[in-house]
């Protein structure tokens, strides 16, 4: 185990600051103690010692320190987060100076106070000013010291702006050209001053002098306002957009002020949001002209994958498709024939939808195949990204697909895969089914009871014991009943469905794919194909790494479900009837046929494992249940899913795109009108009245709420 890192902390009390020539603040007189600080110290915990060690109240005090190299700012110590950055900021030199100081309000005077009055750039706000210059937090990076870098002269303009703000004063350029800038406090005889100019060795803007000192009050916060610009304001509610895309304005408005002191109106917070989101929207569109060498270097990287790009005929982008060789070496010789297709949520405002298309492995774990980024999810996008998944899978046995049956997936899987299945997701069938019983008067019991008995005819295994959960809902509510029936219970009940789906009725197993995407890395489709890429490359890597430990002929979950069969085949009868024929007598009685795999339970045959009487039958002739298992369960299938690894692909970030490729705008897409819809459109709903669209010429809706991209 690594040794924990401490930090010295000499706390000093009693003394007075001194502001020297070059601007720099020292510590004389008082009393200092030492102190063991690491990051999981509390900050009532520090208080409590320094209170014991110089006898007295902390109350109507503040703890302060400098940051390492800077000997003019102090930093506030007010929560447990600013201790712990304390902390980090000084494991390097391995002691600190912590300063216990009075609050004592010296904003009204002219002269140096004894505690620098910084309410807002001392805070937890100020410690972000540090953070590299990536960072998403919402005050970015503003003013340091000398020697901090900026991209160019723009860059530091604003990051300027944002620090007289949070600073609270007013300065005014004296020399402000696109080489160099010079600014200095309005105060009047106030020493603060900042210069910076442009490196030609580096290619940056570079601050080359600094005073931090105020004589005039600054920081106080009361002048801060007048800094805050339109373009000031616009980059705030984009970095937060960029953190988080459904912030609403008047959050934006409460932030701006608890943060920044700034009062903005509700108005001026949502037309900067309308420019932040399409400076968003433009930075997304440019990325485009990145597919073609990303396109490229997936098949360089990892041969054997399938990347392909397509456009319109005016070369407008429509959709890109990837499946890496390892996955399709995996589900090929690793996993059941079983794929359950949906749609990823994307958290941010980008201009394309995320399909996926995934299995599960031997352990039950939910194993990606494919994934397409799509103008739209309509019936046209999933006929594409079935045709292309067809080239991928293999088609040697006949595949069972699992879906929500919306945006035409229902009628585009059969065109594609003639010989599959197709599942309805129970998920969102019992979403309908809960819509239809909020139609009625009925009681929350009667509703739990027609929902239950709903989940039960999915699940079960044949006509009698499905009959018999229908009839559980009739005898509350006849219309509920022949709305069930009339659903297509043939792609959703195990009594009816044609398919193998090995107990798995929902798409919610692809759930965990919805956090593979960090919200920074969805502005591009590139950056999004990445980031599955790099998870996936983890994932099968641990997988890889897990199974080889394993030691049992099946997978753990699976292992774990035949225990669980086992102990109830104890309590069965067995007659023989031949070698291969087994009557099985419990509260029923049972066929069990071992030479056709084949129970009239149905349980074998719709899981791929043995039921409670089949095992019954093997432990009668001493056979093994084992041999009976599919073959998918077993662990050596399991690690040849994930024999085969997904290779590094160089940082797309630091690759220069600006050099060749083509140009791929973003397809015209008309918005429609009004708020957009949140609740799913009920596939069972009857059709009233057929509309054409005088745009598309479609059918199913008119010009007005037209969503086809022309």
């Amino acid at each position: 185990m690594a040794e924990e890192k401490i930090v010295v902390a000499i706390c000093q009390y009693g003394g007075e600051f001194v502001t020297n020539s070059d601007g720099t603040m020292s510590y004389t007189g008082g009393e200092a103690h030492a102190v063991d600080i690491n990051r999981d110290m509390l900050l009532d915990e520090l208080k409590s010692e320094i209170t014991s060690l110089f006898n007295i109240d902390l109350s109507g005090m503040s703890m302060k320190y400098f940051l390492p190299n800077n000997k003019r700012t102090l930093i506030m110590i007010s929560s447990d987060k600013d201790l712990q950055r304390m902390v980090d900021f000084n494991l390097n030199v391995g002691a600190t100076e912590v300063y216990i100081l009075n609050r004592v309000d010296n904003r009204a005077n002219g002269s140096i106070p004894a505690e620098p009055s910084t309410p807002l750039f001392t805070s937890l706000t100020t410690l972000d000013d540090v953070r590299p210059l990536n960072s998403n937090a919402l005050l970015g990076v503003t003013i340091t010291g000398v020697g901090q870098e900026f991209d160019n002269v723009k860059d530091f303009r604003a990051q300027l702006c944002k620090y007289g703000i949070e600073k609270g004063f007013i300065y005014r350029f004296i020399k402000n050209e696109t080489s160099r800038v010079t600014a200095r406090c309005v105060g009047e005889n106030c020493p603060w001053r900042i210069h910076a100019s442009e490196s030609s060795r580096k290619q940056k803007f570079i601050i080359k002098k600094i005073n931090h000192l105020h004589t005039c009050g600054g920081g106080n916060g009361k002048d801060g306002n007048r800094r805050a610009t339109r373009q000031w304001l616009t980059s705030i509610i984009k970095e937060k957009l960029h953190e988080s895309p459904q912030c609403k304005p008047k959050e934006i408005v409460k932030e701006l002020y608890d943060n920044f002191g700034v009062h903005v109106s509700y108005s001026q917070v949502w037309r900067g949001r309308e420019v932040a989101q399409k400076e968003l929207f433009n930075t997304f569109k440019e990325t485009y002209n990145h597919l073609p060498w990303f396109c490229q270097r997936i098949l360089d990287t990892n041969p054997g994958s399938v990347a392909m790009l397509s456009t319109s005929l005016d070369s407008k982008f429509r959709r890109f498709f990837v499946s890496f060789h390892a996955s399709i070496h995996g589900f090929e010789h690793g996993c059941r024939p079983l794929i359950f297709l949906d749609r990823i949520a994307l958290r941010t405002t980008t201009q394309c939808n995320l399909l996926a298309a995934a299995a599960v492995d031997g352990d039950d774990a939910v194993f990606p195949v494919a994934f397409a980024a799509v103008e739209d999810e309509s019936y046209n996008s999933w006929l594409w990204f079935l045709a292309q998944l067809r080239y991928v899978v293999p088609t040697s046995h006949s595949i069972t697909f699992v879906s929500n049956r919306q945006k035409g997936l229902e009628e585009a899987i059969p065109q594609i895969f003639q010989d599959s299945h197709h599942s309805y997701c129970l998920h969102h069938l019992m979403d309908d089914f809960k819509e239809e019983l909020n139609k009625g008067t009925w009681s929350q019991q009667a509703k739990d009871t027609m929902a239950n008995a709903f989940t039960l005819a999915a699940q079960a295994c044949t006509i009698e014991e499905f009959n018999t959960c229908i009839q559980t809902i009739r005898n509350i509510s006849t219309d509920v009943a022949d709305w069930v029936i009339s659903a297509k219970p043939e792609n959703w009940s195990d009594a009816f469905f044609k398919g193998s789906r090995y107990d798995h009725f929902s798409t919610n197993i692809m759930d965990p794919l919805n956090t593979w995407i960090p919200v920074k890395h969805e502005a591009t489709i590139a950056q999004m194909v990445d980031s599955i890429r790099g998870k996936l490359m983890e994932v099968m890597q641990a997988r890889r790494d897990a199974s080889s430990t394993w030691d049992s002929i099946l997978t753990p979950s699976i292992e774990q479900k035949l225990q669980k069969e086992m102990a109830s085949a104890h309590k069965l009868d067995v007659l023989c009837s031949s070698e291969s024929v087994f009557e099985v007598r419990g509260k029923l009685v049972h066929v069990v046929n071992s030479g056709t795999w084949e129970c009239t339970c149905q349980r074998w045959q719709l899981s791929g494992l043995p039921c409670m009487h089949a095992i019954a039958a093997f432990n009668r002739v001493g056979r093994s249940v084992y041999d009976y298992c599919s073959k998918y369960f077993q662990t050596d299938i399991y690690r040849l899913a994930y024999s085969a690894s997904i290779q590094p692909i160089p940082d797309i970030e630091t690759i220069d795109f600006s050099s060749g490729g083509s140009s791929y705008p973003l397809p015209t897409r008309r918005p429609p009108p009004g708020r957009p819809r949140r609740k799913r459109i009920n596939p069972n709903k009857p059709v009233t009245m057929m509309r054409l669209c005088s745009r598309c010429k479609g059918v199913g809706h008119n010009k007005a709420t037209c969503e086809v991209l022309l």
